[in-house]
């Protein structure tokens, strides 16, 4: 059995607002980790790293302009090789609707709720991005 990270919530901000952060390195950088190299067009791969530990390595392996990303990690030191992510967006009332899941979980762990907790936090750092021009990603001045 396969478990999933899941999380859905809205944004005050166009479609095309949220998808540039969500596929350009200014954007990624912005929102997640300030520690954030590579190629964000379909087959690039994106190097996510905190501080002295070396992040996430994501290849795109899905783009869809505006409506969807999705990578999968091709290396990680927190055991997230194989791991898909998907960001799909839509227009709901008036705002940007985000749906993201982080699958390929084996079992729903202590590890798996630290994960889910901090896709929260970092998603809320999207949000903050698109509606006020500042995320809270790791090792930025807002950071916590």
């Amino acid at each position: 059995m396969s478990y999933s990270i899941k999380h859905l919530f809205h944004i005050g901000s166009t479609k095309q607002d949220v998808f540039k952060a969500l596929s350009t390195i200014e954007g990624l950088s912005s929102r997640w980790t300030i520690q954030t190299e590579g190629t964000t067009v379909l087959g690039g791969s994106i190097q996510f790293d905190f501080g002295t530990f070396k992040g996430p390595k994501m290849k795109i392996i899905e783009f869809v302009p505006n409506e969807k990303i999705v990578w999968e990690c091709m290396g990680s030191e927190h055991g997230w090789e194989g791991h898909t992510f998907i960001f799909s967006l839509d227009e709901n009332d008036n705002k940007t609707r985000v749906r993201f899941s982080h699958n390929g979980w084996e079992e729903q762990n202590d590890f798996y709720a630290g994960c889910s907790f901090s896709w929260g936090r970092y998603l809320e750092s999207l949000r903050q991005l698109c509606q006020t021009g500042e995320g809270n990603a790791f090792g930025s001045k807002n950071y916590k």
